[in-house]
């Protein structure tokens, strides 16, 4: 268990901004930050940071928390793992008690298959180093690479003996469990024989975005025609080779700095890059593109460079994850490295200076490298520049922006000597078909779903004791704390007519303590079960903590009660989302007008409240009976107070102006 002093220090310490921007490219949004659901897949940003709240909201899945809940949502972090991975963030040292079998018994599945993968990076690493055949053989081979001892520490860079089950027997006599070694792939089990995966390879271990081992890529040294040269670990519950890349763990925060992430094909393309000094680089594993890692990438940047050599069948491959990149609305660029070198050989033999004026000098634009590429396969072959024109505009037809569709047409017309009019004539012959297309299979699903033609759903009605309560409970963890001015009218009766009046009256007050008051005076109780037990937990904590801090108090919650405080809070900032501002539309800020906040909410609950009771009176068949004068009489005072209410909120809603 981890001490209860470590946690406090974490959720002190930790920033959520910094933990959310080492996966997310935030920008800022006033006094908040925005940036791409990293939940969902979309264009437009719907997930907003608050700095000033320490907590953050996505609005696109409705999820919402801090740092601690955004590890757990995103990493599938239990809570005691967000809770070291933040303190290994921020150098806070652990205090914890020695876990027992039974605990270790208790852990789940997946966190039994991170363990194992943990475990096996830990013993490649130690036989790389520690052993007479790992420095020989594996260590030898990354020295030949050009690696420095610096460089294969930071990338963890292993050894497996070439032993049938070295790694299988010393992980079972250390405790861990057949089972999962075979569900990671670690270890093959055949006919009642187990033997090791990676045997007589060298290991690149495969890291999350967060650095938690996922897989592990074993290049062969041995001259084994029929072995593959790269093997790499199967599909398992913790790895998904088409939503990983290898080196993101270490390149995010490059990649966000810069704006712009280079895209290698190999492990050591990319370590290569590292050690040379240009950091934001990251590779696809020898798998083809696909469009959950550019998402990935698209998180921290906007912009891709795609880096091969000139081997034709990678030439092919990366043309096809132009086309997928640019799906994805991303800027991209082609570099191809001179005749016989490749990412890895070119970064080894030249300086960081050198390499990076290659990169700015040679990396084209993707319709200019396309073109120049096509076109010379076409030489003067008629038909094939015509095919190739058509590849082209196919490749921008991709593309969701207009403008930037508009501007390629343009460069595309001028590269390959061609009127735009028929350009854009092609671009949209080739949309109209794809929009056929979806439209087609779109008709086809509903059909099938179209058995029984349903009524049209009537719109849902709002609850507005709902949102009231909602609205009391960010009100007391906004401003709960502070002292204000309050104007009540006190009701009397006028001494000439009888009739009820309201005399006006100022008090100063905390905030809390006034709606607390007003409630209990009122008897009002909150329908909302979620609602109610979040307030009484609030005024509580706010009547004994006179240094009250919202970020310390959700720390404290439990994560649903987090969660929905958090929602709260976060429900006003999605506004922020649209740039009011730069349209100039500036909001009314809710910090001037507390009082005015309060005391118009209170009393709206009031008038609904007092709405409710009426209509419960009509219902009553009480109405026609010998006690119908009473209830009548008790109507008439409930809409003569109801009117006293509605005069008192319409002088705040005018814009009654407090201290």
């Amino acid at each position: 268990m981890i001490s209860q002093n470590t946690i406090s220090q974490v959720f002190e310490t930790a920033r959520v901004e910094e933990v959310i921007g080492d996966f997310v490219q935030l920008k800022k949004a006033g006094s908040n930050f925005k940036g791409l659901s990293p939940f969902s897949d979309e264009r437009t940003p719907s997930f907003m940071v608050s700095p000033v709240k320490q907590i953050w909201k996505d609005f696109s899945t409705g999820k919402g928390g801090n740092a601690v809940t955004f590890l757990m949502e995103h990493e599938h972090f239990t809570y005691p793992e967000a809770i070291k991975y933040l303190a290994k963030k921020y150098n806070i040292e652990i205090e914890e008690t020695q876990r027992t079998d039974e605990e270790k018994a208790l852990a789940d599945a997946r966190e039994s298959l991170y363990l194992v993968s943990e475990y096996a990076n830990t013993y490649f690493q130690k036989i790389l180093h520690e052993t007479d055949k790992g420095k020989a053989i594996g260590l030898s081979y990354f020295k030949e690479r050009g690696f420095t001892e610096a460089t294969i520490k930071k990338f963890q860079l292993g050894y497996a003996l070439d032993e049938w089950q070295a790694f299988t027997d010393t992980a079972i006599k250390n405790g861990y469990n057949i089972e999962f070694l075979e569900k990671t792939g670690l270890t093959i089990v055949k006919d009642n024989k187990q033997f090791d995966r990676f045997k007589g390879r060298v290991m690149f271990p495969i890291q999350s975005m967060s650095g938690r081992i996922l897989g592990f890529g074993g290049r062969i040294l041995g001259n084994d025609k029929k072995a593959a040269k790269y093997l790499n670990s199967p599909e398992s519950d913790i790895y998904h080779k088409s939503k990983v890349l290898y080196g993101l763990y270490f390149a995010k925060q490059s990649i966000a700095k810069e704006d712009n992430c280079y895209l290698v094909e190999g492990y050591t393309d990319v370590i290569q890059f590292y050690q040379t000094g240009i950091k934001n680089v990251v590779s696809s594993s020898g798998t083809a593109l696909t469009p959950e890692q550019i998402r990935l990438i698209n998180r921290l940047t906007n912009n891709i460079t795609v880096l091969f050599d000139g081997d034709e069948a990678g030439i092919r491959a990366s043309l096809r994850g132009i086309d997928l990149i640019l799906e994805q609305g991303m800027n991209v660029k082609v570099c191809m490295f001179p005749d016989g070198e490749d990412p890895d050989s070119f970064a080894k033999s030249n300086t960081l200076e050198e390499l990076s004026s290659y990169l700015n000098e040679n990396a084209k634009d993707f319709i200019q490298f396309k073109a120049s590429l096509l076109v010379r396969e076409a030489n003067s072959d008629p038909i094939k520049k015509a095919e190739t024109i058509r590849d082209i505009v196919n490749s921008i037809s991709k593309i969701p922006d207009q403008i930037k569709r508009e501007v390629y047409i343009q460069e595309c017309s001028k590269i390959m000597d061609i009127s735009e009019d028929v350009l854009f004539s092609t671009l949209a012959q080739i949309r109209k078909k794809e929009f056929q297309e979806v439209n087609k299979k779109y008709k086809q699903e509903q059909k099938a779903f179209d058995v029984v033609k349903n009524e049209e759903p009537s719109k849902p009605k709002v609850n507005v004791q709902y949102e009231l309560e909602r609205k009391i409970i960010e009100i007391l963890m906004l401003y709960g704390d502070r002292t204000e001015q309050f104007e009540d009218l006190v009701l009397k009766e006028d001494e000439v007519s009888g009739d009820l009046i309201m005399e006006p009256q100022v008090q100063e007050a905390r905030v809390f303590e006034k709606i607390y008051l007003d409630l209990q005076e009122d008897e009002m109780m909150f329908s909302n079960d979620k609602f109610r037990e979040l307030y009484y937990t609030i005024i509580d904590k706010l009547n004994q903590d006179e240094n009250f801090s919202t970020k310390n108090f959700i720390n404290q919650l439990n994560q649903e009660s987090a969660s929905t405080i958090t929602s709260i809070l976060m429900e006003d900032e999605k506004y922020n989302l649209h740039d009011w501002h730069r349209n100039n539309i500036i909001p009314k800020e809710k910090e001037h007008t507390i009082s005015q906040l309060v005391s118009q909410t209170i009393l709206s609950l009031r008038c609904f409240l007092i709405d409710q009771k009426v209509a419960e009176y009509k219902q009553e068949t009480l109405l026609e009976s010998a006690d119908g004068k009473s209830i009548l009489e008790d109507v008439k005072d409930y809409v003569s107070l109801k009117m006293l209410l509605s005069r008192k909120l319409g002088k705040v809603i005018g814009g009654y102006v407090t201290k």
